[in-house]
């Protein structure tokens, strides 16, 4: 070899690292900034064509400013007044609440304190700004200490600028907090499986490049209104690129071990491990990124956001593993897995290692495993319609007891459950005493009244815009519960049969209703689209029909599993009433596709044994070759998504569970022993209609040799 040549050999990998090195350094952190663009304003997330979000933009015509209220409530503290509010605290309640007129974040004058028919409550509303953004809780202290001025009261802060605070406080430490315990739990978790010293830094510091490039790539995108970055995408992208990243380099490393245990050449030992392990990688990527993507498909716009994101995200967790990865371990050679010992695939299949006595179990009794484990599936799957899905009421939003949901449950201890968050109605104005009325006849609805100029619903005569008015009905029940959203399905039937109003029924409830059936259709139109796509990408690494509807079967039944299960644990265990409507579409995708990448893992290794020792040799050798690095990139993947539960949000806790247990749940079961039991027991055929099909043996070396001895090597073959 030349001395160029072999300067050539090393200059690559030089250039690689130092590459890295730089976007490490210039985009690390931006890991760091991505809560500078992002927006926790609920409001922005909402279905595109939805009738409440028409709403919104109408309403914007009856004011000069968009508002976000903020609903003080006072309650007598327990002095001799029989627990009841008098004139005199009414009094100062409303000149609390004016005080506060004209000062910095406040819009509009307030409304005067209202007394509850209970005689215990006063409530009032003012109107703040909604792009206050980090000035939204010192806006809201000034609010609390105006209103605590008010002798012998207690007073809270509901609606939904309290809700914001709340939002934007639990999402306060992600940057950092979530970062921190994600990458210590995967680092904790290498050290222990591996026994190395600097492979898990390496793997470790691989992940975190990709994380530095996807959030400046992120960054820019949202800078410039490209994509929205809300808290629960920027931390689902911190743990999806740790994740990801981690779980590719793990299968390149093992492979590149392999390798280096029968070369001494480490140049060539990564080309090998490349070239073998290249195809698995980037299908497992493609999966993910294009489930992901498939997400662009849904009208809820949190959903859109999150798929570019996440798309981006893999992308750069795929780049680092085949550049960054490769070039550290060339470098480092042997050094990287000491003290460990590299092993070549024979010795990891000779013995009596838990693997090998897994593929024996497989191999003796097929039928009985499959069964039994698909009889566990079909059990666990039965409860998955007990999961609600229809959205997570306000108090159980925040897993800790927030401020603002201990303020909302006083509130509607003295007033009625949607006082301080109305359907908002828009409709013609020559026709809005009908419409006034319709509305005061819908069951559910506890008063109705036309919006004055002076922003107060009933105070003077309504306020007329482009010949619309605006009716703001008080419903009954609590605005984020299940009657709230029956008595807004039946309010908008009752608006719209009113001829010649053109009515418009939006608000919370409106909002949380339309959400709702949205991700309903998002389900109907994204799940068959992400499940063909992943069909199609396993048809063309695995170059089979039958292998990949076994493969997304398998995956799909995981899911549902998965699903049943966390319908108990939900209800019975963490004490939630549903989800969010978005959490069985989120755990869709991220099940099922990153179920598909450790099916990939494994099926394109049977495969490639398959094709040198026939299909039901391939069926063990690459269950045993492959059944410690998957395993141990399952762990890491749900130890990583289960770090979402340091976030104090139901919604971030329930996928951190969905997903991790999921993934735990496939990794274990369905591709440890459903999957290898049923190509043991189809056998060849269940690679119809490739050639392993017809012959049980591919046309590659080793091809019509008598299947191998657990000693034979298992080195193999290159592709033709």
């Amino acid at each position: 070899m030349s001395t160029g040549t072999r300067l050539a050999r090393w200059l690559v990998p030089v250039v690689l690292l130092v590459a890295w090195l730089g976007i490490g350094g210039t985009l690390g952190p931006y890991a760091g900034k991505l809560g500078e663009v992002a927006t926790n304003d609920q409001a922005a997330f909402l279905p595109q064509n939805a009738e409440s979000t028409q709403v919104i933009d109408a309403q914007k015509k009856f004011s000069q400013d968009e508002t976000l209220p903020a609903i003080v409530v006072w309650t007598a503290d327990g002095t001799p007044r029989d627990g009841r509010i008098d004139q005199a605290q009414k009094a100062d309640a409303t000149r609390a609440l004016a005080s506060l007129k004209n000062q910095k974040g406040f819009v509009g004058p307030a409304s005067p304190a209202l007394l509850s028919e209970d005689g215990r409550a006063l409530q009032g509303v003012i109107q703040l700004r909604p792009d206050l953004g980090e000035e939204l809780e010192p806006t809201l202290e000034r609010v609390r200490k105006a209103a605590a001025g008010v002798p012998g009261t207690d007073a809270q802060v509901a609606g939904p600028a309290a809700s914001q605070a709340d939002l934007s406080d639990a999402f306060g430490g992600i940057d950092g907090l979530l970062l921190g315990v994600a990458l210590i739990t995967v680092l904790v978790i290498l050290l222990l499986v591996y026994r190395s010293v600097l492979l898990p830094l390496v793997i470790i510091l691989g992940a975190v490049f990709a994380l530095g490039l996807a959030c400046g790539i992120v960054y820019v995108l949202a800078d410039h209104d490209i994509v929205r970055v809300d808290g629960q995408v920027q931390g689902i992208l911190s743990i999806l690129v740790i994740g990801a990243a981690t779980d590719y380099a793990l299968l390149l490393t093992a492979r590149f071990r392999e390798e280096l245990a029968v070369s001494s050449d480490r140049v060539a030992a990564m080309r090998a491990a490349l070239r073998r392990s290249l195809g698995p990688i980037v299908a497992s990527g493609a999966t993910v990124a294009l489930g992901l993507l498939a997400l662009l498909l849904s009208d809820l716009t949190n959903n859109r956001a999150l798929g570019p994101v996440g798309a981006i995200g893999i992308v750069c967790a795929v780049l680092s593993t085949l550049t960054f990865l490769p070039a550290v371990l060339i470098l480092l050679g042997r050094a990287a897995y000491w003290p460990a010992k590299p092993k070549s695939a024979t010795e990891k299949t000779a013995g009596q290692g838990v693997w090998t006595k897994i593929a024996a179990l497989v191999d003796r009794a097929p039928r009985k495993v499959w069964a039994a484990t698909l009889a566990g599936l079909f059990v666990c799957a039965a409860f998955a319609p007990t999961l609600s899905s229809k959205g997570v009421p306000l108090d159980e939003i925040f897993v800790n007891d927030a401020p603002s949901v201990s303020a909302q449950k006083t509130l509607g201890a003295h007033f009625p459950g949607g006082s301080g968050n109305p359907a908002v109605v828009i409709a013609d104005a020559d026709r809005v005493k009908q419409v006034t009325a319709a509305a005061e006849r819908t069951e559910g609805v506890s008063s109705a009244a036309a919006v004055s100029a002076s922003g107060r619903p009933g105070a003077a005569e309504p306020l007329v815009v482009d010949g619309r008015v605006r009716v703001d009905a008080t419903l009954k029940d609590s605005a984020d519960s299940d009657a709230a959203k029956d008595t807004v399905a039946r309010l908008r039937d009752a608006v719209h049969a009113v001829d010649g109003a053109d009515g418009l029924v939006g608000g919370y409830t409106a909002q949380q209703y339309d959400t709702q059936r949205t991700a309903e259709d998002d389900r109907l139109l994204i799940v068959p689209v992400v499940l063909a796509i992943i069909l199609v990408i396993l048809i063309g690494l695995l170059r089979s029909l039958l292998m990949p509807v076994l493969l997304v079967a398998t995956v799909a039944l995981n899911f549902l599993a998965t699903l049943g299960v966390s319908a108990l644990v939900f209800q019975h265990v963490l004490g939630f009433s549903g989800t969010d409507s978005s959490v069985p579409l989120y755990g869709f995708v991220f099940l099922v596709a990153l179920g598909v990448d450790y099916n990939i893992f494994l099926m394109s290794r049977v495969r490639e044994e398959s094709l040198r020792h026939g299909a039901r040799e391939g069926v063990l050798r690459g269950l045993t070759a492959t059944g410690g690095v998957i395993t141990s990139a399952g762990v890491v993947l749900a130890a990583t998504f289960a770090a979402l539960g340091i976030i104090p949000l139901a919604f971030l806790v329930q996928i951190a569970f969905i997903v991790a247990f999921g993934v735990l749940l496939d990794t274990l079961v369905v591709r440890s022993l459903l999957v290898p039991a049923l190509v043991r027991d189809i056998g060849p055929k269940a690679w119809w209609p490739g050639a392993l099909s017809r012959t049980g043996r591919g046309s590659g070396p080793g091809a019509g040799q008598a299947p191998a001895e657990t000693g034979e090597s298992l080195m193999s073959p290159t592709e033709s």
